[in-house]
């Protein structure tokens, strides 16, 4: 039976973090064996902010190594670097020319990050065509994403029926979203009405996977809380609420469990333990990392995002042939 087919991506913009890991690598953990995954690092939608060229590669490098050291295999997964797969960039313009000014206007993200940038490139204004590009070169039935994703997965929903509709051909298949049983959104740990980002300008707002646990400890320890001193799950307390989803995800437990555990210790306790529990789990990540982090594994790497880009090229490449030859362009052949 054929199985079906996810796609992922996570831009290098960084260190990955303790959000990035609960909300989306640990949950692809466990439907690798399930689904046919194709799982990249999205360099092409992280230069939409300017990077350091030194900077990007060496991220790209550590995303990999990230990926595999939280529980990705290789052997049965492909992963890949977006750049590395050019018919990205070249279905972005197909789906650019039937893409109207007024949709991406709309997008939320773009209103939102356009107003930090004085200079607001085209890039991300059309960020959103790039990543229906992504989603419908390899016929992927779900894409997991979050609530500020949505939006962007609805106009590659639209892009793919008018494709279709113009040229009356069922070229594109209509993903779905991959709603996962678990996975709570994690908050910034100093504003809770935030979700947790490695381009928070202030690092204590952030857990890195790779933090050392005594940093762990004492970002948790400065969370911004409230008065009351209780532990309770209320919107009324965002920064608590921040802390038991975190602690639950991780645990397993409820949260009237935790409630319950936590009853009548103040949030100093509870905050170590929720420190102390993050940095158990992360120093099983920590120590695969820092094996493949070491010169005897450069081959290995390259050999995986090598063999992924070549998985991945194979199947954009006949999509794209599809949709030349809808579109009326001659072969090369």
């Amino acid at each position: 039976m054929n199985k079906k087919t996810i796609l992922s991506g996570i831009q290098p913009s960084g260190v990955l973090t303790l959000g990035n890991y609960l909300g989306a690598l640990r949950n692809w953990v466990k439907i690798q064996h399930e689904y046919d995954c194709k799982f990249f690092i999205a360099d092409l939608h992280s230069i939409t902010v300017r990077q350091d060229p030194n900077v990007l590669r060496e991220n790209t490098k550590k995303a990999v190594m990230q990926y595999i050291a939280c529980g990705i295999d290789p052997h049965i997964n492909t992963i890949f670097v977006q750049s590395h797969v050019h018919e990205h960039a070249e279905l972005a313009w197909i789906l650019n020319c039937s893409t109207y000014m007024g949709e991406l206007s709309r997008m939320t993200q773009f209103k939102d990050k356009s107003q930090k940038q004085e200079n607001v490139g085209v890039g991300l204004f059309d960020y959103p065509v790039l990543m229906a590009a992504d989603i419908l070169l390899y016929d992927s039935d779900y894409v997991p994403v979050g609530e500020d994703q949505r939006q962007h997965l609805e106009i590659t929903r639209d892009l793919a029926r008018r494709f279709n509709s113009t040229y009356k051909q069922n070229i594109f298949k209509i993903p779905e979203p991959f709603i996962s049983e678990t996975g709570a959104r994690i908050m910034s740990l100093q504003d809770p009405t935030k979700k947790m980002s490695k381009s928070d300008p202030n690092p204590n707002g952030y857990i890195s996977l790779l933090d050392p646990r005594d940093v762990i400890i004492k970002k948790f320890k400065k969370a911004v809380t409230d008065s009351e001193n209780i532990v309770r799950y209320s919107d009324e307390q965002p920064g608590i609420q921040n802390l038991i989803n975190i602690y639950s995800s991780i645990t397993g437990e409820t949260i009237p469990e935790i409630e319950k555990e936590f009853e009548g210790f103040g949030y100093g306790k509870f905050k170590v333990a929720v420190g102390e529990i993050v940095a158990d789990t992360l120093e099983r990540i920590q120590a695969k990392y820092n094996e493949l982090n070491s010169p005897e594994y450069d081959t290995f790497l390259k050999e995986i995002y090598a063999k992924g880009a070549k998985e991945a090229h194979e199947i954009a490449r006949g999509k794209l042939e599809q949709v030349y030859n809808a579109v009326g362009f001659i072969g090369r052949d």
